[in-house]
């Protein structure tokens, strides 16, 4: 079921597709809430990381199982800071959605990006049904066989 959420500027959720026995050979990156959920429902355009990736091409978001990010102070925010009310709870543990990564650079326009580091820039985000698994550090191969 699609969350209906306010932001300052209308916008249409990313679309939710099915798995299919190619996503299933996808590497995917961890991500914590509720940065995944703004990633594959398509607010956040870049991912912040302090290593560079030579990947492109599509990638399986993981939301990692740390509640770390999920305080009130950052979802106060978040909504104040890009105008995104997000959700009262959010899938953990489990990849949640694919984006392309279609560049990884050292300064981006992009409001989300930290001015630090590699921001790599995301494209075409995709929801997908939540499927359990553990998550890794770094760009991984995750078991879906449960």
């Amino acid at each position: 079921m699609a969350c209906k959420i306010k932001t300052k500027a209308t916008k249409k959720p990313a679309p939710l597709i099915r798995w299919s026995a190619d996503l299933r050979k996808l590497k995917a990156l961890t991500i914590r809430q509720p940065w995944a959920w703004l990633v594959v429902n398509g607010y956040k355009d870049i991912e912040n990381r302090i290593w560079a990736t030579h990947h492109r091409g599509p990638l399986l978001i993981h939301a990692g199982s740390s509640a770390a990010d999920l305080h009130i102070d950052v979802k106060e925010y978040i909504e104040r800071k890009y105008g995104v009310k997000l959700p009262e709870t959010f899938d953990m543990g489990a990849n949640v959605g694919v984006v392309d990564i279609v560049d990884c650079v050292t300064s981006h326009p992009s409001p989300w990006y930290h001015k630090q580091g590699f921001g790599w820039v995301l494209a075409k985000p995709r929801r997908l049904p939540t499927k359990s698994c553990k998550g890794k550090l770094k760009i991984f191969a995750p078991d879906l066989s449960k």
